[in-house]
């Protein structure tokens, strides 16, 4: 009796273990798929990013149908990484990508855990200072605004979830991360900006003594 009960339990391990196993490579490919698309996105190759995007959407799917009767593997962290690379991507995507209309898509929109969406959110910033880094560099310093506009958006929907990292798994310190990107992306901003005036009336100004 003894021999069958431990059979049965092998069983469910050894189920339960090959299901982590599959899951956790598919979870890496995702991140591999996502920052492979971040990359494109800003070298303004959508229609390659949409492509990785949705493989990962992919195997996202795949992954929940592997683990739908492992509840304690699907929050044993790995996928939640995995979810959050995601959502970063997708938000970039859709702010970036200029033939895109609309909101930018929910949690539910997404299929991924709360959690995983607000820590993907936090990690959008910093690819947005990326864009608005890349404009200056281009001269076009006051076509940074509007995502420094939306930068101030996120923070302040992550101000709302001032609750223990147990429940955040680190939201707060993205948080202070994003007010710090904020920060520095207003003053290289507002350099570049009266750099770009000054620079503009000094020519005017040689093009009235000529």
């Amino acid at each position: 009796m003894i021999d069958n009960i431990s059979c049965r339990i092998k069983d469910g391990f050894e189920e339960k273990d090959k299901a982590r196993e599959s899951s956790l490579a598919i979870s890496r490919d995702v991140v591999r798929n996502c920052r492979t698309a971040m990359y494109s996105i800003h070298n303004r190759n959508f229609q390659k990013a949409d492509m990785l995007i949705e493989k990962a959407k992919e195997m996202l799917e795949e992954i929940d149908s592997l683990l739908r009767h492992h509840p304690d593997v699907y929050y044993s962290g790995f996928l939640e990484h995995a979810q959050q690379e995601f959502v970063e991507c997708v938000v970039v995507n859709m702010i970036l990508n200029r033939d895109k209309t609309g909101a930018i898509p929910g949690h539910d929109d997404l299929n991924v855990s709360d959690v995983a969406y607000l820590n993907g959110l936090g990690d959008v910033s910093g690819e947005l200072r990326r864009h608005v880094l890349d404009l200056i560099r281009k001269g076009r310093p006051e076509d940074g605004e509007i995502y420094l506009q939306l930068m101030e958006e996120i923070h302040n929907c992550l101000m709302m979830f001032d609750y223990p990292d147990s429940m955040t798994r680190g939201l707060r310190h993205k948080t202070d991360v994003t007010r710090s990107i904020i920060e520095k992306t207003r003053g290289d901003l507002t350099n570049a900006i009266r750099q770009d005036k000054l620079e503009k009336a000094m020519k005017d100004f040689e093009n009235r003594i000529n």
